[in-house]
């Protein structure tokens, strides 16, 4: 999983457009590169997609659809026999487990979050959602 911000928007902003991207064993899905446009307000997006995860990973629901902020992309979560798999319109990009998604999702969002001044806007719905979605990471083993 991967999330950047596009560049030549100036001082970064919650409202920066930006990508997503999830490799996985059976695919790619992204947000750059289409006609039209798939790219979002990539911090928001990163907020809801911690978000409604967060609440998937921890309750029972079989599928979880999530859109970013202003675009047409998205993502399908499903709950499998064996763990999870993503999926994009074009079809199963990954099979995973829960903590292996969660995992590959934090660590994308901590990768974007320091470029976002703590005085923005969205900071504090940055940090909240962050704070909100780390326990559902497995601690590392050393």
């Amino acid at each position: 999983m991967q999330f950047t911000v596009r560049p030549g928007q100036g001082d970064a902003s919650g409202f920066d457009l930006g990508d997503m991207a999830v490799a996985g064993d059976l695919g790619t899905a992204e947000s750059a590169g289409h006609v039209p446009d798939q790219g979002m307000m990539i911090y928001l997006s990163v907020v809801q997609l911690l978000d409604s995860l967060g609440g998937f990973l921890r309750g029972n629901a079989r599928v979880l659809t999530f859109t970013g902020a202003d675009t047409s992309f998205g993502l399908v979560v499903r709950r499998t026999k064996d763990g999870l798999s993503v999926a994009c319109e074009k079809g199963v990009v990954a099979r995973t487990t829960a903590p292996e998604l969660a995992s590959a999702v934090l660590r994308a969002a901590e990768d974007l979050g320091p470029a976002l001044p703590p005085q923005d806007p969205v900071a504090s719905d940055w940090e909240a959602a962050l704070a909100a979605f780390r326990p559902l990471v497995p601690a590392r083993k050393e």
